[in-house]
């Protein structure tokens, strides 16, 4: 059985330069560029780069600069669960004691119903997740729900997800 993910909360702040400022509650800073195909590229405060890559409707593929990758997958209320053991938890979108309460109800009722992200995928079943995700592709209507390209202050219509 899996431990409990190690919850790290975060806000966004977007920029005037279309930037987004993300701060971790374990002290990280994160600035976010948007790139092409829904990815946003990324630098932190510790010298990490790289890029995240969303993979169909709720994967999301983090490549770091070093050749590292890791998955994560969204789980809604602004949850994602990371395969290096992590959730990070968006609360941009509800401000003060207000979000922190609804985060918190809904942490404590959904963390046993949490969905864990593969450890690794073959370039295949990332194509596959990918062509998914894509409206354009065979089989694809387009309604993917909650989708990882919208941009924007930590609110932009994509369930809180780790591209806002």
């Amino acid at each position: 059985m899996r431990q409990p993910p190690r919850e790290v909360t975060y806000t966004d702040e977007l920029l005037a330069d279309g930037t987004v400022y993300r701060r971790y509650s374990d002290g990280r800073q994160e600035w976010r560029t948007k790139a092409a195909e829904g990815r946003a590229s990324w630098h932190d405060d510790r010298g990490r780069t790289g890029v995240d890559e969303p993979l169909g409707p709720k994967i999301v593929k983090r490549e770091f600069g070093d050749g590292m990758v890791i998955y994560g997958r969204e789980n809604g209320f602004g949850r994602t669960v990371w395969s290096d053991g992590i959730m990070t938890v968006n609360r941009s979108r509800f401000g003060g004691r207000f979000g922190a309460l609804v985060a918190g109800v809904a942490g404590t009722v959904l963390v046993a119903g949490l969905v864990y992200p593969p450890d690794s995928l073959a370039i295949g079943e990332e194509e596959a997740l990918r062509a998914q995700g894509d409206p354009s592709s065979s089989g694809g209507d387009g309604s993917s729900g909650d989708t990882y390209s919208d941009w924007g202050d930590g609110d932009g219509g994509n369930d809180g997800g780790d591209f806002g």
